[in-house]
C-alpha cells in the first residue's frame, strides 16, 4: 500500500511528530511506503511530494513546525492561479493517481478535513488526522497542538504578573483564539487570571471595569486579564488588518490594545497590552503533544490497513477511535457558557466581563 499524507493550515507543535509515527509505523509494523506532499494541498495541486524514509523522519520528534510545509491558502477546489480563482481538484486527483496513492492521510483543522472531504466525495480515500492549536476542532476532544499553546500561554501570564503586581498595573494578555476561547480560558485559569473574554460569551468592558475595581477595593492594585483575539466588543471583532484575498478571512489582531486602553480610562490604573501571537504556534511540542500526535498517526496507518475511509482519528476520553471525518466539519467545539471549567473559575472570583 502507498500512503499520501500532508499538512495542512496553520503550523502546530506535534505535526513532526505525526509525520514520523506514520512513516515508521507504515515502513516497520506494515511494510507501506510513504509519499509527502509539500506545502499542502498546494503540493497536490502543483505535484510537489517526496518518498519519505525512515531517514527522513529521524529526529523529527521534538522539533516544531512540520519538514513537509504547510499552507492554509491553498484550496484546490478554490485555487489561486494568474487566470483568476479555479477548480484544481481533477488536477489534484491525477497527481495523487500518477504516484499510486492508495490513501491520503490529511493533517489538519477544519478546513483541512473540508477539503478532504470533498475529495473523498469525488472517490479518493482519506483519513484525517486533528490539528489546531485552538482546540475547536469538532469530532475530538481534544488536538494536538493545543497543549503545548496552552503552556506557553500560561507561562506568559505567569511572567506578566510579577510586573503587574510591581507597578500597579492592569496587564492584558492577548492570546490565539478566533471563533473559541480553549486557550485563553485554560491559561486564565492555570496562571490565575482575574478577568477572562472569550468570543463565547458576551461581556462588557464596562463590567470588567468594576470587576478591576471590586479588587481595588479589596486591596489588590494590580489585574491580569486574558483575552481570546476573536472576543467581541460590542459585538464586533477586532480585525488587525484587512486581506484583500478574497479565499482568506480578516486578520484578527488588536482586541488587547482596545481592552488595556479602554480599562485605563475606566479605572486610572496604568494598562499595558501583550500580544501573544505566533510564539503559541512555535517550538518543540509538550510531552503530551508528542504522545497524543504519535498516538493520532500510529492509528492513522492502523485505520487505512484496515480498510477504513472518510474516518478521522479522535480523541475520546482516554482512548484514540475513529470518527466520520463528515462529523469533524462544521462542527465546531466551542466553550459553552455553563462548561465546567467556567464554572469553576467563576466560583473563584475570575470575571467573563458579564456580571
Amino acid at each position: 500500500m502507498r500512503l499520501g499524507i500532508l499538512t495542512g493550515g496553520g503550523d502546530c507543535p506535534g505535526l513532526n511528530a505525526v509525520i514520523r509515527a506514520v512513516v515508521k509505523t507504515a515502513v516497520l509494523d506494515y511494510g507501506f511506503e510513504v509519499i509527502g506532499f509539500l506545502d499542502g494541498f498546494k503540493g497536490v495541486v502543483e505535484n510537489m511530494a517526496k518518498p519519505l524514509s525512515l531517514e527522513d523522519v529521524s529526529g523529527i520528534l521534538p522539533r516544531g513546525g512540520t519538514i513537509l510545509g504547510t499552507s492554509n491558502r491553498d484550496n484546490p477546489f478554490k485555487y489561486r492561479t494568474p487566470e483568476g480563482i479555479r477548480d484544481m481538484s481533477a488536477q489534484a486527483l491525477e497527481n495523487l493517481s500518477s504516484w499510486g496513492i492508495d490513501l491520503l492521510i490529511t493533517v489538519g483543522g477544519d478546513g483541512t478535513q473540508a477539503i478532504a472531504l470533498k475529495f473523498m466525495e469525488k472517490g479518493l480515500k482519506v483519513i484525517g488526522i486533528p490539528k489546531t492549536i485552538d482546540n475547536d476542532l469538532g469530532g475530538t476532544d481534544q488536538t494536538f497542538g493545543f497543549d503545548t499553546a496552552r503552556a506557553v500561554a500560561t507561562e506568559a501570564v505567569d511572567r506578566l504578573h510579577s510586573t503587574a503586581e510591581s507597578h500597579h498595573r492592569i496587564m492584558v494578555l492577548e492570546v490565539m483564539g478566533r471563533d473559541a476561547g480553549w486557550i485563553a480560558l485554560h491559561a486564565g485559569l492555570a496562571g490565575g487570571a482575574d478577568i477572562i473574554l472569550l468570543p463565547e460569551i458576551e461581556f462588557s468592558l464596562e463590567k470588567a471595569a468594576k470587576a478591576v475595581e471590586r479588587r481595588e477595593r479589596m486591596g489588590k492594585r494590580f489585574s491580569i486579564v486574558v483575552v481570546a483575539e476573536g472576543a467581541r466588543i460590542g459585538g464586533k471583532k477586532v480585525y488587525l488588518m484587512k486581506v484583500d484575498d478574497p479565499t482568506q478571512p480578516m486578520r484578527l489582531g488588536g482586541v488587547g490594545r482596545v481592552v488595556a486602553k479602554t480599562l485605563q480610562d475606566a479605572v486610572g490604573l496604568e494598562a499595558r497590552y501583550t500580544i501573544l501571537g505566533h510564539l503559541q504556534r512555535g517550538g518543540s511540542p509538550t510531552p503530551f503533544d508528542r504522545i497524543l500526535a504519535t498516538r493520532f498517526g500510529y492509528h492513522a496507518v492502523k485505520a487505512a490497513a484496515s480498510g477504513e475511509k472518510g474516518k478521522m482519528v479522535a480523541l475520546k476520553g482516554n482512548e484514540i477511535r475513529l470518527v466520520d471525518l463528515a462529523e469533524a466539519v462544521g462542527n465546531p467545539r466551542r466553550v459553552e457558557p455553563n462548561h465546567e471549567l467556567v464554572l469553576t473559575a467563576r466560583a473563584i472570583g475570575v470575571s467573563f466581563g458579564d456580571e
